[in-house]
């Protein structure tokens, strides 16, 4: 079937090294930058405490194993993948030469949801940590430019937000919110209130990151290692001093006693492992960098393997610690880390405060690059293999970035991050990238029944175990995501499919037999 046909491996990783447009200058130290940018961000700043709270206990430290597991069974597949098919397309050229055209443009399409709208998801988090970190040095942004069109704000000034631990300046209004500021005797209507317009400081951190995207992927590489540096010493200050001030006591019991429905015992050990998954989600943007790697076959699984393992060690480590300073019973707050920051002592807390944000605003500026480098180059990718107008392919002839494409995700993103909620965002995100993982991990097992003679410069271990294990937990995890997040998968899907009947498939180079011989024999066998 036409839908079906494969470009070859053979093919693609002869057009891999014939195609020198986009520059080579990212080594594995780079690389590993990148993943670690990519997936720390704020969900150790974040979700580490909510989850312990709610599911695990002390036990998240187990959790936190669990996830790093499931995550590393499609990172070994993307690892096999990006070192035998350098090309920048990831998820989307891996699936065209083993599931077909048809997977590879869902996947493809599959992964704006992934890398675009958590560009713009990151965004709208980041401008929240500025804005109060600004509103900490009186310097104030008016409140109608600080959040998505239409949300209701109300003023928290520094005491009010450290009676119910969280950033100071400006918060969106939710009824939780309005009994905590009850809850510790402060009228709601005697604080500021506004109705926002547009989320300015969102919108200029994404067009910053565009245009250092454009100017060059080694600048961007060495902006990325500098804010990943900053946000690993910030979390190591915070793991070196709250090592002194530990309470084993807190740890007791390890695995608090279930109380049903999925919260505390072992069976809350592995709730929190589905929640906590996605504070891994970017390790798999390295891929997308494979055709800017100076030798992919060796850098790629390094950076993709050891930016997990970074992760996951330290994901442990500040949930240990974490834990230890407080109880887990106190963590089911917005800002954890600032109740653990406080347990120290005012003398810590009030230098720490600032740092934890400094730290938190590092973590998703890198996060935000990562996401904005990947998503151009799944369209460069398309665009080559004529499935999106040429025009997405056109690279910069003096700095060698695929520049057009850069600008309209940027502008894409800016909108999305100027105008919507970062929990609408954020579930898009999520559906979009277990699908991804699933289609490598199953295409990971396809290419070695179909070309098991291809060169692989990395194999994955016991593919035949690790890739349907990558398989089961990922569409496990899809399947508990709400009906809704599915409905907007499904909406998305549809207007992705209209595009490429009415465009992709009839302007496709496999349909015109624009490929090597290789590829054409498999058009014709498909």
């Amino acid at each position: 079937m036409k839908l079906f046909r494969r470009k070859h491996a053979a093919d693609l990783q002869a057009e891999a090294k014939d195609d020198t447009r986009l520059k080579r200058a990212l080594g594995p130290v780079n690389l590993t930058a990148l993943g670690i940018g990519a997936i720390i961000g704020a969900g150790i700043f974040v979700l580490t405490g909510q989850a312990a709270a709610q599911y695990a206990g002390p036990a998240i430290v187990i959790s936190f194993v669990l996830a790093g597991l499931a995550c590393a069974f499609a990172g070994l597949c993307y690892a096999e993948f990006a070192a035998m098919i350098p090309m920048s397309g990831s998820a989307y050229t891996y699936a065209y030469a083993t599931l077909g055209e048809f997977v590879a443009w869902i996947i493809g399409w599959d992964l704006i949801l992934e890398y675009l709208f958590a560009a713009s998801t990151v965004a709208v988090g980041w401008s929240g940590y500025v804005v109060s970190l600004l509103y900490d040095l009186h310097i104030h942004i008016p409140p109608e430019w600080s959040a998505a069109y239409g949300t209701h704000l109300i003023e928290m000034p520094a005491s009010l937000a450290a009676a119910i631990k969280m950033k100071t300046g400006w918060a969106a209004i939710n009824p939780e919110l309005l009994k905590q500021i009850q809850a510790v005797g402060t009228d709601p209507s005697t604080l500021g209130h506004a109705t926002a317009v547009f989320n300015l400081p969102a919108a200029l951190i994404i067009v910053a990151m565009t245009a250092l995207l454009v100017v060059g992927i080694k600048e961007s590489a060495t902006f990325n290692n500098v804010i990943v540096a900053v946000k690993l010493l910030v979390i190591f200050a915070f793991i070196g001093i709250g090592i002194a001030y530990l309470h084993p006591a807190n740890w007791h019991p390890f695995v608090p006693a279930s109380t049903g429905g999925g919260h505390f015992g072992w069976t809350g050990v592995l709730r929190a492992a589905g929640v906590i998954f996605f504070a891994y989600i970017g390790f798999d943007s390295v891929s997308t960098a494979a055709q800017e790697a100076k030798n992919p076959g060796r850098d790629m699984p390094i950076g993709i393997l050891v930016s997990l393992a970074v992760c996951t060690v330290i994901y442990i480590v500040v949930a240990l610690v974490l834990t230890g300073l407080v109880s887990y019973t106190q963590l089911n707050v917005p800002a954890p880390i600032a109740v653990a920051v406080d347990s120290l002592g005012p003398q810590i807390s009030s230098w720490m405060g600032p740092v934890i944000k400094i730290g938190a605003i590092a973590g998703l500026s890198s996060v935000i690059l990562v996401m904005m480098l990947g998503q151009p180059r799944i369209f460069y990718s398309m665009s080559r293999d004529g499935l999106l107008p040429k025009i997405f392919s056109s690279v910069h002839p003096k700095f060698r970035t695929p520049w057009v494409a850069q600008i309209l995700t940027g502008i894409i993103a800016m909108i999305f991050a100027g105008l919507c909620p970062i929990g609408l965002l954020g579930e898009l995100v999520s559906i979009g990238t277990l699908l991804a993982f699933a289609i490598v991990c199953a295409g990971v097992l396809a290419l070695r029944k179909l070309h098991p003679e291809l060169h692989r410069p990395f194999r994955t271990p016991l593919v035949w175990l690790v890739a349907p294990l990558g398989i089961l937990f990922c569409v496990g995890l899809m399947v508990f995501l709400p009906l809704d997040t599915w409905l907007r998968l499904i909406v998305w899907m549809v207007i992705g499919l209209v595009i490429y009947f009415t465009y992709g498939h009839r302007h496709s180079k496999l349909h015109h037999g624009l490929t090597g011989k290789s590829g054409g024999e498999a058009a014709k066998d498909h």
